[in-house]
Parts: structure tokens; C-alpha cells; sequence
């Protein structure tokens, strides 16, 4: 089939034996595996990407290596299960292909950065693969060039794009996922625990952009469809008692996104926020400071990942929590 794009945007009912309250979107097979974008006409958001294993929009996501071998038919992937009334339709716009991309990945040993990187690589990108420990990128096992950094340091960012530049002659795209946590009341929260949420979890993707505006510019020159992906969180929404410094950290990164979407836009450079809702990542094991309250359990970090590497090749503007399903 190619790079074609099924229109029509018929029920899939009617095609090929799928149920009713799936819907046709963009499909393209011109990679190992078909992905899918479906959109959702209310809110103009892709409502969900898959992989040929990840069916009826189940949260649950298999393991990099099963994805490699289940097979479903081509319609599962745009099945809203339960919401016949959100009528996806056509995504008629061309998908960002991630073939050649030299793409950043910031926290890539990490919980979430990890998935995230594997399938960027999986998707043909040429990655910088970014972390605090030298020893955990040395078994990431994801293809791509290294670098061992505390992005928390000012110095950091420059050297993290001029790494990505000297090996792959720019920049196309930046996935910022690291971040930490830290629970406890207002009054006893310290000062050097709000400094180090908001250094490493807003002013270190601020940073980074900066620093990587003038090869992005570069990228949209050439028509390479530059992004960036900023890890917040479903706090910068909804910001939660005994974690207000957390949450203050995670807002200010959305609005800043908010902000420089508006304004890189105007240069075709994507600029995405992105909230998922709790991720069983383990971070909240890792906690800076505090305790972390008793939460339900969240989502897979393979899904959320999916989600997040759907929303750039999908052409999303905006993941907000309500996106992942």
C-alpha cells in the first residue's frame, strides 16, 4: 500500500470486518510496522497511536520484543473502545517521518525516557541519548551516541546540542523526559528541594531550548519538521496537595511550552507539552523529598511512550491528560 492515506473516513465497519465504532485514519506502511493516527473532531487531538500490538485503546502495552511478532488487522489500531460518539476522522495531513531525524532524548536511563528512546530508534531516528549516569547509558542497549551530564548545570545544554550536531550534523528534535519529584506539606518543604524541582524540572528544558532554537531554525529550513517534546505532567492541570512545589514546577514548564508554541510556531518549529497522568515509572520511589501518598495505579510507561512518539509523527500540538485515554 505505501505511504497512502485510506480515505473516506467511513465507519470501519464497512471495511474489512471491523467493528462499528472504529474509524478510519492516516495508515502507513512504509515502515516494518503500520501506525495509525485517529482524530477526534471535537478537539481537533489525535486520540490515540498504535503499534500493530496495542488493541482497542487498552492502556496496556506489550514488550518491545512482542510488538515484533503480533499482528493485528490494520483497523484495531483506531478502535476508541466504549466512545462511538467521537467520531474519528481522516487525518489527512502528512505524518512527521522519523527516518535520518537526529533527535535528542533527555533521561533516557529513565522510567519513561527509555521507552521513549527505544521506539524513536525503532522508528529509524539517529539519536543523542542523554543521562545523568555514565554506567546506565553504557546498557541502555538503544542505538545512538551517549553523553553523561547533570542537566541541572547551566553548561549542560550547550553541550548536549553541539554533541547531537557534531554527530549528526543537527537537530531536528528534542524529548525532554527527565525530571524528579518531591512530596510534603508547604510548610515543610525547604528551599533547596523547590530549587532543585525547579531547576531540574523547569529551567533545564528551558535550557535546552534555547540552546537548540538555532539548529531547530536550521531543521525548518531544510523542511525536516523540527519538535519538541516537554515532559510535564497531569499536575500542571490539576495541581495536588502535598505537592505544590512539584506541581508549581510542572505548571511553569506547561506555560512556558504554551508560550513558546506561539511563538516558534511561526519558524515550523513544534513545540508539544505533554501530561501524562500518574506512569508506574518508579519516580515516585525516587522522591527527592517526602513520602509519596498511597496512589492508584497508574499507567504503563510503554503506552504513555507510544503516546508520546504518536504525538510526533501524528503532528500533535498539545498531549494534554485527558489524551491518553
Amino acid at each position: 500500500m505505501g505511504d497512502a492515506l485510506l480515505g473516506g473516513c467511513e465507519a470501519s465497519g464497512d471495511v474489512a470486518g471491523a467493528p462499528a465504532h472504529a474509524a478510519i485514519a492516516a495508515v502507513t506502511t512504509a515502515t516494518a510496522r503500520p501506525r495509525v493516527t485517529c482524530r477526534d473532531v471535537r478537539t481537533e487531538r489525535s486520540l490515540r497511536w498504535h503499534y500493530p500490538d496495542q488493541v482497542c485503546g487498552s492502556v496496556a502495552a506489550a514488550t518491545l520484543s512482542a510488538r515484533r511478532s503480533l499482528e493485528l488487522p490494520w483497523w484495531a489500531h483506531c478502535i476508541r473502545a466504549g466512545d462511538a460518539e467521537a467520531a474519528p476522522r481522516c487525518h489527512s495531513e502528512p505524518m512527521t517521518d522519523l527516518r535520518g531525524r537526529s533527535v535528542i532524548v533527555v533521561g533516557a536511563t529513565g522510567g519513561l525516557g527509555r521507552p521513549v528512546a527505544a521506539l524513536l530508534a525503532a522508528e529509524g531516528a539517529r539519536l543523542t541519548l542523554v543521562a545523568r549516569s555514565e554506567e546506565r547509558l553504557a546498557t541502555l542497549g538503544i542505538p545512538g551516541v551517549t553523553m553523561a551530564v547533570d542537566i541541572r548545570k547551566a553548561a549542560s545544554a550547550a553541550r548536549i546540542v553541539e554533541a547531537a550536531q557534531g554527530a549528526y550534523g543537527g537537530v531536528d528534535g528534542v524529548v525532554f523526559a527527565a525530571g524528579i519529584v518531591a512530596f510534603g506539606s508547604i510548610a515543610d518543604t525547604p528551599d533547596d528541594v523547590v530549587i532543585d524541582l525547579f531547576t531540574t524540572n523547569t529551567l533545564a528544558p528551558l535550557r535546552l531550548l534555547r540552546a537548540a532554537v538555532p539548529a531547530l531554525r536550521e531543521s525548518a529550513a531544510a523542511k525536516r519538521d523540527p519538535f519538541v517534546i516537554n515532559v510535564s505532567a497531569v499536575v500542571a492541570e490539576q495541581a495536588m496537595a502535598g505537592m505544590a512545589a512539584y506541581s508549581a514546577s510542572k505548571a511553569a514548564l506547561t506555560s512556558y511550552d504554551a508560550a513558546a508554541t506561539r511563538e516558534l510556531r511561526r519558524e515550523g518549529i513544534r513545540v508539544v507539552d505533554v501530561r501524562p497522568p500518574h506512569t508506574e515509572t518508579g519516580l515516585v520511589l525516587r522522591a527527592v523529598h517526602g513520602e509519596a501518598p498511597r496512589l492508584p495505579e497508574g499507567l504503563s510507561p510503554d503506552a504513555v511512550a507510544a503516546r508520546i512518539v504518536g504525538a510526533i509523527t501524528g503532528d500533535d500540538k498539545d498531549v494534554a491528560s485527558t489524551d491518553f485515554g
